[in-house]
This record gives C-alpha cells, structure tokens and sequence, in this order.
C-alpha cells in the first residue's frame, strides 16, 4: 500500500486524482489532503479518503472543518503552516496542484519528504525551476509532470538516447479564441475567455490558455522538466487536442503521445508511475477520428507566448516577474478591473522592468514575486 498526499485536493486536478482513488482505494493509504478555501468538499473528501490530516489554507473555515471531522481520528490544521505541515508529511507519493506560486513552498516541503512529487501547478516551476529540480536531485525524488503535454513528452522521451533528441514540440488546442481576430481577442470577456472547447479547467487556467499565456508557462516547464533550450522547444496548434505532444529525433523519427483530452489519463499515469493503472477515462475513437490539423501560432494575436519566451531567455528574475505579473493581471482580468488585451501590456511592462539579480534560494523568489505584485498596483 502506497502512502500518498494531495495538496490542492479540491481543484479541478484534485478532484480528479481523487476518482481514480476511490476506484482502487485498497492500493493507497492517504497521509493528508490540503484545500484553500473549499471546506465543504475538503470534508467530503476526508469522510471518503480517511486520512491522517487535513489542512484548510483559510483560516476563518478551520472551525467548520475542524467540528465536521470531530471524533473522525482526522488532524485538522489551518493557514500557510498548516498546509506547509501537510506537505511535509513522509510519503511516497505527492499530487502537487495548489494553484499559483502559492504552491511553491508545499511542493518544496514534499520534494523534501516524498519518493516521488506529480506536480500538476506550473507556477513552481516557471518561478523556481532550477531550485525545484536541483532540491528533487539532491533529495533524490522522482519529478512526475501532470500537465498533459509534459506528462506525454515524459512518456516519450528517451533518457538514455538524449543526445539523440533534436527537439520537443507542445500542442496547444488554441483555445477559445483560436480563430479570432485580434481585435475580437483585445475585447473578449472573461466568460468567454473561460469557456473552452476542449478542457475543463479553473478560471485562471482557462484564461491562460485562451491567451496561450498557459502554453507559454509551459515552454518554460518544458526547459527545466527536459533540461532543452528555448530554441528547442517549439509550439504547434493542434485544435483536437488528440495528440499531447512530440519529441522529435535526429534521425527525423517524431515520438507521439495521443489520447482524448481527459485529465484522467496524464493523471493516473503519474499516480501508477511506474506501472499503468486502469481508468474509466475517456477513449480516442478510431473509426470517428477523421483528422488532425496542425497550425503554427500567432504570437501578434497572442503576444503573451512571445513574453515567455523572452522571460526565459532573460532568465530567473524574468520568469518570477512574468508569472507574478500574469497571476496580477489574470485576477484583474475576471474581477473586470481591466480588459483581455491589457494582460499582455501589463506584462510585458513589468518585463520591461525587470532588473537582472540571482536567485539563490526560495525566499529570493518570494520576495521578487512580492514586489512585482505590490508595483503593479491591481
């Protein structure tokens, strides 16, 4: 029996790594569950999961939660350090998906106590990438990618044959604005933004990927996760969302991962890793799959993929800045307080900003992420 931690266990990847639990509860023994503000599923979560302890990041629900699980045999903290003591828990095996750069310190304590971390948030990695995978070597834990277009590179990505490997290529479905002109884009909504066509997703991820911020992130995920350059990691739109992504070879040979666009699948593979587990997920339908079309992106309709790839080139400080400000900008964004087109402005001024300084330590991407977003001012 595996022993295993779910920070951020009531998010959309959450709740999904939850189903697949309870479909083989018997295989895993649950050391906590940490949520920030939804204690009415984090209890019902608990009642099904039995676990050690449970951690609610906002402090005002501890009481609810706390005399909902009385006489349960179920710890309950609260706040930053109760759900820094939940992921610090000795396991095997961590999901790792608190939303924001709110997730880097839990991640950090987990890569310390666990085998192995899934880490599903892209914000540890785009603000913290090399101290992640330097702290999961020296530890000697296993990094899982969760999102789908990394988990597929991993599932495909020869180790052992890497001076082989010419480049990865990320799919991106497009979004919800694939297909619309720039000045329809600068307009958008943000119900339009969140309403996509292939994936259902939180708000704020939903609004990085219809600005393809999200695709973005997930350059700069791809360069740690893979130890590429930028100029080896390219970005194709594939609206079906059927093939995940690419690593292509020297030789010419293109290795695929492909499946339907169900986060089960990217998910279980991680939880299983390094066996397969069987899903109820969804299956890719061969006799009614008729085609995939393959497009290159606009980064003058979508500027926000272009600043990702100058963050990264730039380097640590500028990816901080970038994910800081986009966080900013993305909140102001469904609050109304500023339209669609103003989120890659507010970027790419705060991009302009950046001052080069060297990123030593946690508490160096804390305190740049801080000060981005007091300047900013939303």
């Amino acid at each position: 029996m595996r022993t295993i931690s779910l920070l951020g266990s009531t998010g959309s990847v959450g709740r999904s790594t939850v189903d697949l639990i309870l479909s083989v509860r018997e295989q895993y023994k649950i050391k906590a569950l940490t949520a920030h503000k939804n204690s009415t599923l984090l209890i019902e979560q608990a009642l099904q999961l039995q676990p050690e302890m449970v951690a609610i990041g906002d402090g005002a629900q501890y009481a609810a939660v706390k005399d909902a699980l009385s006489g349960k045999n179920i710890k309950v903290l609260s706040g930053r350090e109760g759900v820094l003591e939940a992921a610090s828990q000795k396991t095997d095996w961590v999901m790792g998906a608190i939303v924001g750069v709110a997730g880097l310190e839990p991640v950090m304590q987990a890569i310390r106590n666990s085998k192995a971390v899934a880490i599903a948030n892209k914000e540890p990695l785009v603000a913290a990438g090399a101290l992640v995978m330097a702290e999961a070597a020296k530890c000697g834990t296993k990094i899982l990618p969760v999102d789908s277009e990394h988990n597929a590179i991993f599932q495909v990505f020869e180790n052992q044959n890497r001076a082989a490997i010419d480049k990865i290529i990320l799919t991106a479905s497009g979004g919800p604005f694939r297909t619309w002109n720039a000045a329809e884009i600068n307009a958008a909504t943000p119900e339009q933004a969140i309403a996509h066509p292939n994936w259902s997703m939180g708000a704020k991820i939903s609004v990085d990927s219809a600005s393809m911020m999200n695709k973005g992130l997930e350059v700069i995920e791809a360069h740690h996760l893979f130890a590429m350059s930028a100029d080896q990691i390219d970005v194709v739109f594939h609206p079906q969302s059927i093939i995940h992504s690419m690593v292509e070879y020297m030789d010419g040979s293109v290795l695929a991962q492909l499946g339907a666009p169900d986060m089960r699948t990217p998910i279980a593979y991680a939880l299983a890793w390094p066996e397969r587990m069987k899903t109820t997920g969804q299956r890719l339908d061969w006799q009614k799959l008729k085609q995939l079309d393959f497009s290159p992106p606009d980064t003058e309709k979508f500027p926000c993929l272009a600043l990702c790839y100058r963050a990264l080139r730039a380097g640590n400080a500028a990816c901080i800045t970038l994910n800081a400000a986009n966080e900013v900008a993305v909140e102001a964004f469904l609050q109304k307080k500023i339209g669609f087109g103003d989120i890659a402005r507010l970027i790419e001024r705060e991009l302009d900003r950046v001052i080069s300084v060297e990123i030593k330590t946690i508490e160096d991407v804390i305190t740049l992420d801080r000060d981005v977003r007091a300047r900013m001012g939303l």
